[in-house]
């Protein structure tokens, strides 16, 4: 999948929880699939675009979640539960 594609998945997920990242990155990165700094940027690594639809909308859900909710608390889990119902990447999490 090239990039601009998961550009595209990421827009997508962007207006649907209707959060403004103010920067989207997409790069290597080897210790983790995605970041989300305090001034909205948003980091996914360019690794993500060989994976499963499932696992990078849990990833992309994930990071720009917490546009909105900074931490992993009851709030944010159910929102991503919300937003992924059946995603089995949740459960994993």
């Amino acid at each position: 999948m090239p990039a601009d594609t998961l550009r595209q998945r990421i827009a997508h997920w962007a207006i649907a929880l209707k959060v403004r990242p103010t920067q989207v990155r997409i790069q290597r990165m080897t210790r983790k699939w995605a970041s989300c700094s305090s001034a909205g940027r948003v980091t996914f690594s360019d690794e993500l675009q060989r994976q499963s639809a499932s696992f990078q909308d849990y990833v992309i859900v994930h990071e720009l979640l917490h546009l909105r909710i900074r931490n992993h608390g009851k709030l944010f889990a159910a929102t991503l539960r919300a937003h992924l119902p059946g995603n089995p990447w949740i459960e994993r999490a």
